[in-house]
């Protein structure tokens, strides 16, 4: 069996297909040493989106973050019909650093293949790829972006797009993407995600890992990710960072340009007071960021407009949530809801962004 499988097709056509992937199932999530559970949402994002492909976690320190998977060796795993060991993690820089590197060997002598989502390549890590080629196992980085991505061109395309826009990273903008896809079906609707993560892309089994793009290219890549369609389709496209944060702000810029969505949901945290990395930048406010979208929006798309917010309140317990949710919508006059939960605010925010 070859090592390196490549799990990128080439798209000539320039369709909306994304990197293509054949990834084998069942996972095993390896969530390294990882403590900050925004730092491990690929494993969460899985745990949550596909369930039935994740047997269970593993870790290089037990005092990691958990899932609530079980937690297990890769022998356990392999034992239990695991095929594969995903490295789980998103980091700042997507790094895999040497402490992670004897479990993810030892996956691989559990005979498991490796499947990574970080920016560093498997087959650059010292004795991987040996360790690979004795198992005969693969080694299968998702983080590639399509070749042949043109630049963008901002012209106006058929169909109809949301994207989802954050306060910060790590807040719930493929988990908001996800949950309105899903509502747009169940009514009916003709809509496709559009995955633009690496978590994205393992869930969807498509999509463009936009932070690996070229930055002259990235708006031509949104554009490749969402073309031309008939005039009731949607394309719900999971956003990526955040337009006011100081590291990340490039890849949302060229994603809002690229997708020129028609309407854009702002994902918002309460209580995270500073932004995700960089403790030093207060978390911006949603207006302000509801404001800079449709300022930004408009060099693309003149007709964008805001169809509300989604709150993360994971933290909360219902009432507070509710409470929280109920006041911040009279506030912004936008509807505010948090998709995981649902209930009547989501429709109302569903009924929004489609009207």
């Amino acid at each position: 069996m070859t090592v390196f499988q490549p799990v990128q097709q080439s798209r000539g056509d320039h369709d909306s297909s994304g990197t293509a992937l054949e990834l084998p199932t069942p996972y095993l999530l390896f969530v390294g040493d990882v403590r900050e559970r925004g730092y491990a949402k690929t494993a969460f994002g899985l745990k949550d989106w596909a369930p039935d492909k994740c047997i269970g976690e593993c870790a290089s320190d037990p005092q990691a973050v958990t899932t609530g998977l079980p937690r297990m060796t890769p022998a356990e795993a392999a034992s239990r019909g695991t095929r594969s060991l995903v490295v789980a993690v998103a980091n700042s820089g997507g790094y895999i650093p040497p402490a992670w590197q004897p479990m993810l060997v030892e996956a691989l002598e559990a005979g498991l293949d490796i499947i990574s989502g970080m920016h560093v390549r498997l087959a650059d890590l010292p004795g991987l790829a040996e360790a690979a080629w004795r198992n005969g196992r693969r080694l299968i980085d998702v983080r590639t972006p399509p070749a042949n991505i043109p630049v963008a061109t901002g012209r106006k395309r058929s169909g109809r797009r949301l994207l989802t826009v954050g306060t910060d990273c790590a807040l719930g903008k493929k988990y908001t993407a996800l949950a309105i896809a899903a509502a747009f079906a169940r009514r009916g609707i003709d809509a496709d995600f559009r995955a633009t993560g690496q978590t994205g892309i393992m869930i969807a089994g498509g999509g463009i890992p936009m932070d690996a793009v070229v930055a002259d290219f990235e708006a031509g890549a949104a554009e490749l990710l969402s073309p031309d369609a008939a005039a009731g389709h949607w394309d719900v496209i999971e956003g990526q960072g955040s337009l006011l944060h100081p590291a990340y702000a490039g890849v949302s810029l060229g994603l809002l340009h690229g997708s020129q969505p028609d309407v854009f949901v702002v994902c918002h945290e309460p209580g995270r007071r500073v932004l995700l990395g960089e403790e030093e930048f207060a978390v911006p406010r949603v207006e302000e960021i509801v404001e800079l979208t449709i300022a930004l929006g408009r060099r693309t798309n003149p007709a964008i407009r805001c169809g509300g917010v989604s709150f993360n309140t994971s933290d909360l317990d219902e009432t507070e949530a509710s409470r929280l949710m109920a006041e911040e919508e009279a506030r912004l006059g936008l509807p505010v809801a948090d998709p995981i939960r649902g209930g009547p605010a989501f429709d109302r925010l569903i009924d929004r962004c489609l009207g």
